[in-house]
């Protein structure tokens, strides 16, 4: 890991987020990209007119300020930082803006309470996810001790799971984490049987690790009514640091539980949760 985009909106949550990511850039001696996407109007830029002009100085001091505010945090000494303010309005645009600047992945907070759908959905964390090609991180909640020893990847075992699969794969093997790869055995005309479970795996992982060396991975089925509680409640169990997705871009984090998830569930999902794109 040697670049780490943090987007920042100067929210308590996206201060979270900045914490966890100079976490991870004190251990792998990596540079935070500290971003902000201010998103006003051009017309306050170039206007001649005094009131508008006096606007975006106003905007650009206030933002210059709270990154001076950001970067005086005890958690940020010692931490190699890049800012990057920006008058982006589409999301697509901070891929760009990773892509350039040679980012590995994004670390960002999310204000979503009531679970792992709620998290994302209708949300800038969802539009970010859609469009970023990096794998992103999402942060609820302040954490000062982050790690990720123990892990868990959530996936389907369908064959265009396999791009994120060795994308996560690598991605963990950086931090020597053990993962537990986990399917989700939902009731009905969705249920699987071990054996064929088995065999669908079996078949996923002879193409997946194809060339690897020992991946470090543990496999698991757990049955539930919905994806996401299964998630979450496995996840629980075994006292996982972090949680991680397999998401299709075309459609966000959205498309992975339409379908599976019927309604909240009444555990907030507060552990750190990481997608890669299908």
């Amino acid at each position: 890991m040697k670049k780490i985009l943090v987007p920042t909106d100067f929210s308590e949550h996206s201060n979270y987020a900045l914490q966890v990511a100079a976490q991870i850039a004190k251990k792998s001696n990596a540079k935070i990209l500290l971003f902000h996407m201010m998103g006003i109007a051009q017309s306050v830029f170039i206007s001649e007119e005094d009131q508008k002009q006096a606007e975006a100085i106003y905007y650009l001091e206030l933002t210059r300020k709270r990154f001076n505010e950001l970067l005086e945090k005890d958690f940020m000494k010692g931490v190699e930082t890049e800012v990057v303010v920006q008058n982006y309005k589409m999301f697509s645009e901070m891929n760009n803006l990773a892509h350039d600047k040679g980012v590995d992945f994004v670390v960002m907070g999310s204000h979503g309470y009531t679970g792992l759908s709620e998290m994302f959905v209708g949300s800038n964390t969802e539009k970010i996810i859609r469009t970023s090609d990096f794998p992103v991180m999402v942060i609820k909640e302040p954490c000062e001790n982050f790690n990720m020893k123990k892990v868990v990847f959530a996936c389907d075992f369908k064959p265009d799971a396999l791009k994120a699969y060795r994308k996560a794969m690598h991605f963990f093997n950086n931090f020597g984490s053990e993962v537990h790869l986990l399917y989700v055995n939902l009731p009905n005309e969705e249920f699987r049987s071990t054996s064929e479970l088995d065999q669908r795996v079996n078949e996923f992982l002879s193409v997946a690790n194809e060339g690897v060396i020992n991946p470090n991975h543990k496999v698991h089925y757990y049955n539930d009514y919905n994806i996401e509680s299964g998630i979450y409640a496995f996840s629980k169990a075994i006292e996982a640091d972090v949680v991680s997705l397999a998401t299709h871009g075309r459609k966000g984090v959205s498309h992975f539980f339409m379908g599976s998830v019927g309604e909240d569930i009444a555990t907030h999902v507060n552990l750190p949760v990481i997608t890669f794109k299908i």
